[in-house]
């Protein structure tokens, strides 16, 4: 099995509706119904760790904005949805977070990549190395949260955040 990262634009009013009955997150969450408006969704495969670790030089935790990216947010209630809760960010989180990600360019994020210590530090995966195709694997992820951070951002919209 593997850990995918997720994340999923809702409008604050929805947001509001999940967090008042959070026993309806999985139902949510593993609905076929995208019909809901500005309800999109984004994975970013494996490379959620990775991506974490190189925004904050941390395995778990970061400073804020840059820990919501992909381990912040408040927990909507205490269902599992995969591996552990879903978390949300609010629109004004998304806001902040958005900011701080669009400063910090693919380029510029992966020149911290180090295959040896992402292994060493447990980085999932694991089993790193210090090849182009990983290099590009994280990079394209990264870019395409960026830009879904932005989007939302610009929507004024709120994310929920997962593994599963």
């Amino acid at each position: 099995m593997s850990m995918i990262g997720n994340y999923c634009r809702v409008n604050e009013s929805l947001l509001a509706t999940i967090c008042a009955n959070p026993d309806s997150i999985s139902d949510f969450l593993y609905s076929d119904d995208d019909q809901e408006p500005n309800r999109s969704r984004l994975d970013i495969d494996k490379s959620w760790h990775a991506i974490h670790f190189l925004l904050t030089d941390s395995q778990w935790e970061g400073d804020y904005p840059l820990v919501c990216v992909v381990m912040g947010g408040e927990c909507i209630g205490e269902q599992d949805v995969g591996y552990g809760p879903a978390r949300y960010l609010t629109s004004q989180q998304v806001k902040e977070v958005a900011t701080a990600i669009e400063k910090i360019t693919a380029s510029k994020l992966l020149e911290k990549f180090d295959a040896e210590r992402m292994n060493q530090e447990e980085i999932y995966p694991h089993g790193w190395r210090n090849s182009q195709e990983e290099r590009d694997y994280i990079g394209q992820h990264y870019s395409s949260l960026v830009k879904f951070f932005k989007d939302t951002a610009d929507a004024g919209d709120a994310m929920i955040v997962y593994l599963n």
